[in-house]
């Protein structure tokens, strides 16, 4: 489970031969988020409201790193 970023305490995660669509998981203590990289929707889980929004901002400016983080690991 490689981590990536790490935005505000949140771990930003992509594993090995995931499964589609593209995403990324953001971890927080009991939180995990499965968040799909083209969009931003969150698939599963949740975050704290307050983190939630930093990450979105954040991987709204970054979704081509995270891509060709997804496509390299997948």
């Amino acid at each position: 489970m490689p981590t990536f970023y790490i935005i505000d305490g949140v771990k930003i995660v992509l594993y090995f031969d995931d499964h589609n669509p593209p995403h990324f998981h953001a971890i927080i203590a009991e939180y995990d988020a499965l968040i799909r990289i083209e969009t931003l929707e969150i698939l599963e889980g949740d975050l704290p409201k307050s983190k939630q929004k930093k990450v979105l901002e954040w991987a709204n400016k970054h979704k081509d790193d995270l891509q060709e983080i997804w496509d390299e690991l997948n």
